[in-house]
């Protein structure tokens, strides 16, 4: 699943030609971190029976020798499909969604070169309107950046330095994520909430699948799912009843030792109110206009 890449990697580079910085940069390595998730098991207590002994060796039979596992056998005892089918019922439900507006809390886990975590925060703002027009705003402490999208052009504007970007874009969401992410190297915060589910290779992906149980999101009764696959744990909290809606999703890297964390938690509005304003870009006065860099291999596809 794309949220892996996320969690595994640093952020994506700065999408504008011109340079911005950024004091943390310099210092993160290329690993990302989270602390470990660790599931308990509660061992329910063993009733005695009544003392009675019965030798083996007067009715002359030896214990009934069991059928050792096979490996697959054993990974597939590792799954529950329960929670398979959760996270697929919840991927059909939101890919069913016309209009929808999420916002997100971010905290995501940095890991320097010297091993120590830095904690960061962020907010999403995500409205989208099937199939071609979307609009994502991030702010954080050290960047506040609106990407749009209307059918046409797909925008990025950088408004701490005011440069923004736009190119001619393709005629659906799908194919947008797709396309700046191959040729500009851009992959936009929540892309898994349109992805998840349309390919079934994510889900043979994954080695252990449990349900936790119930669980409250923000005062919304949720059914918490933990999964493991390799490079890394995750955890999504499905909202319960008729709207299968993701509450909260954690990621933890296990390819770094330090275990860095990504976690969602996530707000929805299923009736947004919107126009075609809300998709399109008016630069401010003093905006100053760049080039969106395309990345070395789609410069030579170009060739």
């Amino acid at each position: 699943m794309s949220f892996l890449k996320r969690s595994s990697t640093n952020p994506a580079p700065q999408p504008f030609s011109a340079s911005q910085p950024d004091a943390k940069t310099a210092t993160l390595s290329a690993k990302q971190s989270i602390l470990p998730v660790i599931l308990v098991a509660i061992a329910g207590a063993m009733l005695s029976a009544p003392f009675e002994s019965h030798v083996l060796a007067k009715s002359s039979r030896l214990p009934e020798a069991k059928p050792q596992a096979t490996p697959e056998a054993k990974e597939d005892s590792n799954i529950d499909p329960a929670a398979i089918d959760a996270v697929k019922k919840m991927g059909a439900y939101l890919r069913s969604l016309k209009a929808f507006q999420v916002i997100s809390d971010v905290t995501h886990d940095d890991v320097l070169e010297d091993g120590l975590i830095v904690q960061s925060n962020s907010k999403v703002n995500l409205l989208a309107a099937k199939p071609n027009r979307m609009r994502v705003e991030v702010t954080a402490d050290d960047r506040h950046r609106l990407y749009l999208y209307d059918g046409k052009n797909f925008t990025v504007w950088g408004r701490i330095m005011n440069y923004y970007a736009t190119v001619p874009a393709p005629p659906t969401i799908a194919e947008l994520f797709q396309k700046i992410d191959e040729k500009y190297d851009v992959e936009l915060p929540l892309i898994d909430l349109f992805k998840w589910g349309t390919n079934e290779d994510d889900i043979n992906k994954i080695k252990t699948a449990i349900d936790v149980g119930p669980a409250t999101v923000e005062g919304v009764t949720c059914e918490q799912y933990a999964f493991h696959q390799e490079g890394a744990n995750w955890q999504v909290w499905i909202q319960l009843g008729e709207f299968p809606l993701p509450r909260r999703l954690v990621i933890t890297t296990l390819n770094d030792e330090a275990r860095p964390q990504h976690s969602d938690t996530f707000s929805w509005n299923l009736a947004p109110s919107f126009n075609d304003e809300a998709f399109a870009f008016d630069p401010p006065p003093d905006a100053k206009r760049v080039i969106l860099e395309q990345r070395a291999d789609a410069t030579e596809k170009g060739k």
